[in-house]
């Protein structure tokens, strides 16, 4: 990375901006719609986000104890349910830059989860948004060797190549499509996939 390019913290501090500003335009009944992942209305998506923001050592073992590690994030949200949109709201704007958990790794953590969480909710409330470039070539090379995210296992055995910025992963039966598509598709988001095309979109799809 050259001096000049923003580091990870700070394209998660942008990304939690636009969606803060985003949120803001909502109303009640946007917040009560269901989005993207399953069973999770867009206000437990927000409730999600914010959820290990100010967890330290300690919170964070319990909180994977109680959640037996692999339904931690429903933990949070339930932790989180009985705040109001408008707290949640604030809540996000006073986090703008990661803490806690989503700090990880530089950021990377709250990058990846904020931007695919933003589309989750754009996605199923019908409001549309180009992803900034910059983000989107940040995140792209972060996913597939994600264990936690799963990528893995989809995208194995194909290609996947982005038709509106410069990336490709992989190898075998090509997939292809916008960039904030594959990302969506390799998180487990069968609605993007389905936007997918190239020989091995199908297989792709089969997976999810």
């Amino acid at each position: 990375m050259s001096t000049d390019e923003p580091s990870l913290m700070d394209l998660a501090c942008a990304e939690r901006t636009d969606l803060a500003e985003f949120l803001a335009t909502l109303t009640p009944e946007q917040w009560r719609t269901e989005s993207l992942c399953t069973g999770w209305t867009v206000k437990d998506v927000v409730a999600h986000v914010i959820s290990y923001e100010e967890l330290n050592v300690a919170g964070l073992v319990k909180r994977f104890a109680k959640g037996r590690i692999v339904r931690a994030n429903e933990v949070g949200v339930a932790e989180y349910a009985a705040m109001s949109t408008d707290e949640l709201l604030a809540f996000l704007n006073r986090h703008l830059r990661p803490q806690g958990l989503t700090a990880g790794f530089g950021g990377m953590i709250g990058l990846v989860d904020g931007t695919v969480h933003h589309q989750d909710i754009r996605r199923a409330l019908g409001r549309p948004r180009v992803v900034p470039t910059q983000r989107l070539q940040r995140i792209l090379p972060l996913v597939p060797g994600n264990p936690r995210l799963g990528a893995g296992r989809r995208i194995r055995g194909l290609r996947l190549r982005a038709d509106d910025i410069e990336w490709q992963h992989g190898d075998g039966p090509q997939v292809t499509g916008p960039a904030e598509a594959l990302l969506l598709a390799m998180t487990g988001r069968r609605q993007a996939a389905e936007e997918l095309t190239g020989p091995g979109a199908t297989t792709l799809l089969s997976r999810l």
